[in-house]
């Protein structure tokens, strides 16, 4: 008897532990960090989850821009985000999301020293005829809907640069041509001689391997992620649309093509659509 009435009391006592322990898993630590910390104005920055209760990709966003993941382990997750040339400098918020779990994470951005560079050039070399400008919005819709793609990581690691030669121009150079405002540079120029080797940044696929009218002869190479890497002003290609290259691959060799003065590399880099500066993702620790 004394069992007997015992027995209820057994049974709460063990419907109470098996209540407030949590499922396996849902205790998880979610560590979130960012590096670098502190970045200037058209920055790229990465972010690592680790230890999230969920397996499905983390999502995060700073300001209004979306930072998208890729798994680099068991729990273990890696994103590379970027703000624009122009974004505010000031302290962002990074807010991340891994299934129900949610974390904050502070990001620096400084104040950028970008340069004023003023041109002279012949006027066939600015007149654009209201033809010209007709093609020039056609191409810039065909880029605009590839720079939007998001595809599978096929990026390997650092990304690379592809011609080991001194920059002529920065990135953010506001260009002052025949003293009128002209536009802000949103890639680097490298140095170069005709016909010089151009290589693979990083893994990916050929988005586009065509002529533009300002670009000349360019590649597009898609590296997932919403990550893609832009080769302008080749005397030739040496890829196809739809082609994969690795790191280090000879894709285009150095000319002038398109609105150029020079033979040079016109190098940018785009994440989810935004121009950054292609230095600052040749730094990350990938």
């Amino acid at each position: 008897m004394r069992l007997r009435s015992f027995l209820p009391f057994l049974f709460l006592a063990i419907s109470t532990v098996l209540f407030v322990l949590p499922a396996r898993g849902l205790c998880a630590h979610l560590r979130v960090t960012v590096a670098p910390k502190i970045i200037k104005q058209g920055d790229a920055f990465v972010v690592s989850v680790r230890g999230a209760a969920s397996s499905a990709l983390p999502t995060a966003t700073v300001g209004q821009n979306e930072i998208r993941f890729s798994r680099c382990g068991e729990r273990c997750f890696v994103g590379i985000g970027a703000v624009s040339y122009d974004t505010r400098a000031g302290l962002y918020r990074i807010k991340v999301m891994a299934g129900k779990q949610k974390r904050n994470i502070q990001l620096t951005v400084k104040k950028a020293a970008f340069r004023t560079a003023s041109l002279s050039l012949p006027h066939e070399m600015t007149s654009i005829s209201p033809t010209d400008l007709e093609i020039i919005r056609e191409e810039n819709i065909l880029l605009n809907s590839l720079f939007l793609t998001v595809s599978e990581r096929a990026w390997d690691g650092p990304f690379m640069i592809p011609v080991d030669n001194t920059i002529v121009m920065p990135f953010g150079t506001k260009r002052i041509m025949n003293k009128t405002w002209s536009s802000v540079h949103r890639g680097v120029d490298i140095r170069g001689s005709e016909g010089d080797e151009v290589r693979a940044s990083n893994n990916g696929r050929v988005a586009l391997a065509r002529s533009l009218f300002l670009g000349g002869n360019t590649v597009i190479l898609d590296h997932g992620q919403g990550i893609h890497t832009i080769y302008m002003h080749l005397s030739r290609t040496h890829v196809v649309t739809g082609d994969s290259v690795s790191k280090g691959d000879v894709i285009g060799f150095i000319g002038s093509t398109g609105r150029a003065t020079g033979p040079h590399l016109h190098f940018g880099i785009k994440i989810s659509n935004i121009s950054v500066n292609p230095l600052s993702v040749l730094e990350l620790r990938l």
